[in-house]
């Protein structure tokens, strides 16, 4: 049975233009409620939440009237968390989460959810989630609970030409398609601002292949409309440290089919 509840708290987006993102609740909340109280703990999703928020606020302040904004919903399909739907609801008003709707799902229909709620990319802690849910169609990001990125004005995005979940472990034409449109609609959020104001940040890091294969992603990601920040051609380096340094929010791959964070 899928459920998805609106939240009455936020002011809803406009479907058609919004940039819809998902997370998952084991993202969003730890497992456990803070003591004495029905309010869940936040988990690692948090700093990526709260700057998706301020992305949001700067387009509005830039333009009352702009609608290509995030549409972030949350989704969870553990029945028993499902009966506790009024914690989760009120746990988001508590912390002044700015989630749209909540979607209650099933482990085996929750890919279905997604693609009704036309989600563009979607957040998860769990490898296999994020598995499942791009080899049908809806590029997926995995957060990583032991490393958090700080809270920040700027969206840092990173793009990866080695990702972690191997393409050919999943990836579809269908899921390619996506990724391609979501990033395509950074790089417009991304042109309203000029090159020192803006709360979106790109970098791009390129591990092998010289300054030839970065020239090449460069072309890639400007073809839909995509321009980087900075570059870093790390020749066959470890790419750890700069991913220290940079803590990007969420890590895109170079085929832009399966997404890692």
């Amino acid at each position: 049975m899928v459920s998805t509840v609106t939240n009455s708290d936020v002011k809803q987006k406009d479907v058609d233009q919004a940039v819809v993102v998902a997370v998952t609740f084991a993202a969003v909340f730890g497992p456990e409620a803070e003591d004495g109280s029905t309010v869940y703990r936040l988990g690692a999703a948090l700093p990526l939440l709260q700057v998706l928020q301020r992305v949001n606020e700067r387009l509005l302040e830039k333009n009352p009237a702009e609608h290509q904004l995030f549409d972030v919903i949350l989704i969870t399909t553990d029945s028993w968390q499902q009966q506790q739907s009024s914690s989760i609801i009120n746990s988001t008003r508590h912390h002044g989460l700015e989630i749209s709707r909540f979607c209650f799902s099933t482990e085996d229909n929750y890919v279905e959810s997604l693609m009704q709620n036309n989600v563009q990319l979607f957040f998860t802690t769990d490898g296999n989630e994020a598995l499942q849910a791009t080899h049908q169609g809806v590029p997926s990001a995995m957060l990583d609970k032991n490393s958090v990125s700080c809270p920040s004005e700027q969206l840092r995005v990173l793009f990866c030409e080695n990702a972690i979940i191997q393409p050919n472990m999943g990836s579809t034409e269908a899921s390619k398609k996506s990724a391609q449109n979501f990033l395509a609609h950074l790089g417009q959020m991304r042109q309203k601002f000029g090159v020192s104001d803006s709360p979106l940040c790109f970098t791009l890091v390129t591990s092998h292949g010289g300054k030839d294969s970065c020239c090449c992603a460069l072309k890639s990601l400007r073809s839909l409309g995509v321009s980087v920040d900075e570059a870093y051609c790390l020749g066959g380096a470890p790419r750890g440290p700069i991913l220290s340094l940079l803590r990007p929010h969420f890590l895109l791959s170079d085929g832009f089919s399966l997404l890692e964070g």
